[in-house]
């Protein structure tokens, strides 16, 4: 009996410790890495909170997180009803915020451009959305630099690759470009940071349409009127609110179940071994964190690494003399900023295939070399705005081999579709609703 209580007893300490494997030298090694990186010299520093933890969640003042608020603003951004600026009939309520940003693409397009309205299809992972025939392509909803993930965005103070969004944080002492240099963020003068500020110039920029007639027709307004319960009934069902609503549930969308967020937590079996000599090329060897330094391993601070602009493809809307292209310098003004581009947060984003601001490469592979040979491929950079910090890292091809590990499955939350709604009020299908796309999602 005793023989078998201890049997039992040492199974019990062998599942834990096969749960929560125990510190190796590479665990160890990465521990000292990454207190070294960190800003306040912890570990926690690179955790992420849940999405339930609104208390831990950067917010804007003005639009503090709230339950009804977050659950409203999850379903606005897949309605697909709210779609009614559409160039042409048939586009009408057929594309929503999720046409371009795909839980299962990362949150990004599966394909190398975004398309909103005027896009047909959607393929198994986003990477089919493609020209409504009815439409030229100069009436396409699409743009000329590749979308940013809205993944863990609640830690970007000043949105877009050139962080022209929000009259805080980077924005504080440009007052005098707001509205001059790009016309849009003439709304940075309201003095919110950019998401919500973003987000109320975007849902007229992509065609979408919330108002007092909407929000009755589609069902919501007893969501508005429990989201908005400060606002005045005038003032309560609007592109603001909306921006609000959407900004909200943007806010929660945090990529802690990924295995380096599990591993930071004490679950050192979390990562293979592979994945933490990756993270250990990342916070070490490779210096990526000096860039990619904030929570969501990206920064509100401006690089140029001289990558190709999307009309340097095949792409829609080909215009060399984009404002995008230059970077935070098209909106700052500034000599000293342009061809600079925001530092993006990592978190899934091996989810498909397109890097950059310019969609110029198509692996994480090409990537990492990129980074590795420090060659800069863009002729309209001068050599003289290439980043410091960009030089050869002289990886091996292990080291190469174990990055791309980490980047790719280490930093992969599996299961984002945990943030798609249960249904829109509209009953429309989602995030696409043209007769294409609801073939293909097996959607009526």
């Amino acid at each position: 009996m005793r023989g078998f209580l201890f049997f039992i007893l040492m199974s019990l300490i062998w599942a834990c410790e096969s749960e929560h494997a125990v510190e190796t030298s590479v665990d160890t090694d990465l521990i000292r890495a990454i207190r070294n990186a960190s800003n306040d010299g912890t570990l926690e520093h690179f955790v992420l909170p849940s999405a339930e933890d609104f208390h831990a969640i950067p917010q804007e003042s003005r639009n503090p997180l709230n339950a009804a608020k977050v659950r409203l603003g999850n379903m606005l951004f897949f309605e697909t009803g709210i779609g009614r600026d559409a160039r042409y009939e048939s586009g009408t309520q057929t594309y929503s915020c999720g046409s371009c940003h795909l839980p299962s693409a990362g949150f990004k397009p599966g394909s190398m451009q975004g398309i909103a309205d005027g896009g047909v299809g959607i393929g198994i992972n986003g990477e089919g959305r493609l020209q409504n025939p009815e439409y030229h392509e100069s009436e396409l909803d699409v743009q000329g630099i590749r979308p940013l993930s809205v993944l863990n965005v609640a830690f970007v103070p000043n949105t877009l690759w050139n962080g022209q969004f929000g009259g805080t944080h980077e924005n504080e002492e440009l007052e005098h470009v707001f509205g001059q240099t790009i016309p849009e963020t003439e709304l940075n003068h309201m003095g919110m940071m950019g998401l919500e500020t973003q987000n109320i110039e975007g849902l007229r920029l992509h065609r979408m349409i919330i108002n007092e007639d909407v929000v009755s027709e589609l069902g919501y307004k007893e969501l508005f009127d429990e989201a908005f319960p400060d606002f005045e009934a005038n003032e309560r069902y609007s592109d603001v609110t909306g921006s609000f609503a959407i900004s909200a549930y943007l806010r929660t969308l945090v990529a802690d179940k990924a295995p380096f967020q599990e591993w930071l937590k004490g679950d050192y079996s979390a990562m293979s071994e592979s994945e933490k000599r990756g993270a250990l090329v990342f916070f070490e060897q490779g210096n990526c964190a000096a860039c990619h330094s904030e929570k969501n391993l990206g920064s509100n601070r401006f690089f140029a690494l001289g990558v190709n602009d999307m009309d340097m493809q095949p792409s829609y809307n080909r215009n060399p003399n984009d404002k995008k292209n230059f970077g935070r310098g098209g909106f700052t003004g500034n000599a000293e900023d342009f061809y600079k581009f925001k530092v993006p947060q990592l978190y899934n984003v091996g989810d498909n295939p397109f890097f950059f601001h310019g969609s110029s490469k198509q692996s994480l592979e090409d990537v990492i070399d990129y980074f590795n040979d420090a060659l800069p491929e863009n002729p309209r950079v001068p050599e003289r705005q290439i980043a410091s910090q960009f030089k050869p890292l002289q990886l091996s091809d292990r080291q190469k081999a174990d990055l791309k590990a980490f980047l790719d499955n280490g930093l992969r939350d599996p299961n984002l579709d945990r943030y798609l709604p249960t249904e829109i009020l509209s009953g429309n299908c989602f995030p696409n609703n043209d007769f294409r796309s609801r073939q293909e999602i097996g959607c009526k």
